[in-house]
């Protein structure tokens, strides 16, 4: 997946806990670990899923059970 643009994520930490993002197909998001150097799992989200997932890290509802 090198032939992706990555940068880091905004999001991460000064402290080396990043993570880089990258564009995906039709809007969506692609993330890895940076401490992987590329060689490391990428997770893939539509863009309807990346919505939900950073309105939930932004409402400190991530993890948490909903019913």
């Amino acid at each position: 997946m090198t032939r992706h643009r990555w940068r880091k994520s905004r999001r991460s930490d000064p402290d080396g806990s990043c993570v880089e993002v990258a564009p995906g197909p039709r809007g969506g998001v692609r993330v890895r670990d940076t401490k992987a150097q590329g060689d490391g799992p990428v997770l893939q989200f539509s863009r309807a899923e990346w919505a939900a997932f950073v309105q939930a890290v932004d409402d400190g509802t991530l993890g948490t059970h909903q019913a």
